[in-house]
């Protein structure tokens, strides 16, 4: 942990599950607060600091997925949705719709704990850290800059323009995610491989979260994110991305 404490917001209407995450959380040092609706959420946003949100889709009056939509279009805060065990649907949709990562009921605290982490860790870590092998993503980033399918790519200004010269806003870890493809052009990486260049050796089997990244970073470069041209799948292994790149 570090030195600052991190602040988890726990939604969830059953009150003996967020005393059982409280306590949970707590024990990791966490500030905890806690909702158990939509007005409940807006209330704790609007007065503290959130670092990370746990969000349970089944929340009586309230629909957990539209709480989720309305806290990705708010802001970029991290989210980790908790369903039922066989709510196989709802998980899927609540990725798309920008979580982190899913956390399945009934939950053993330590997978809560090193959700969490993980979690924390993705969302906060440096664009530029080093990877476990020495090198770091975007070494020496002033004297590169990507130009591919149109768009062109500044890693040391975090700077997104498409053939226009219009701006696009991506998230450290969606660019960082980029910058690793626009390294390796029209190699097929594995989510291994993925993961250890996102996160060196801190990452763990918990991690899920990879194929949400690509998603979302297909989102916001693809000319068609449901038949994905630039970065593709490659079955069984990982991503490729699948264009030309130049460095200039």
């Amino acid at each position: 942990m570090s030195e600052e404490a991190k602040t988890i917001l726990v939604v969830d209407d059953d009150p003996k599950v967020r005393l059982l995450l409280r306590r949970c959380l707590e024990t990791d040092n966490y500030l905890v607060l806690e909702a158990d609706s939509a007005k409940a959420v807006d209330a704790c946003l609007e007065h503290n600091n959130v670092d990370l949100v746990t969000l349970d889709l089944n929340l009586g009056a309230d629909n957990g997925l539209n709480i989720a939509v309305a806290l990705r279009a708010r802001c970029d805060i991290p989210i980790i949705i908790v369903t039922g065990k066989g709510d196989v649907i709802d998980k899927v949709v609540g990725l798309e719709m920008g979580a982190d990562d899913y956390i399945s009921k009934p939950f053993h605290v330590r997978e809560v704990l090193a959700r969490v982490r993980s979690v924390l860790r993705r969302s906060a870590g440096p664009v530029n850290q080093p990877a476990e092998n020495g090198q770091g993503i975007g070494d020496d980033p002033g004297t590169k800059v990507f130009h591919f399918s149109g768009w062109m790519a500044d890693p040391s200004k975090f700077e997104l323009t498409d053939s226009s010269g219009v701006a696009h806003v991506l998230t450290a870890n969606d660019f960082k995610l980029l910058t690793i493809f626009l390294e390796s052009p029209k190699r097929v990486l594995s989510r291994d491989h993925i993961m250890d260049r996102m996160h060196g050796s801190e990452w763990t089997p918990f991690d899920r979260a990879i194929d949400n990244q690509v998603a979302r970073l297909r989102k916001k470069i693809e000319p068609d994110p449901t038949n994905p041209s630039i970065v593709k799948t490659v079955r069984g292994v990982g991503y490729m991305l699948a264009t030309d790149v130049t460095i200039s």
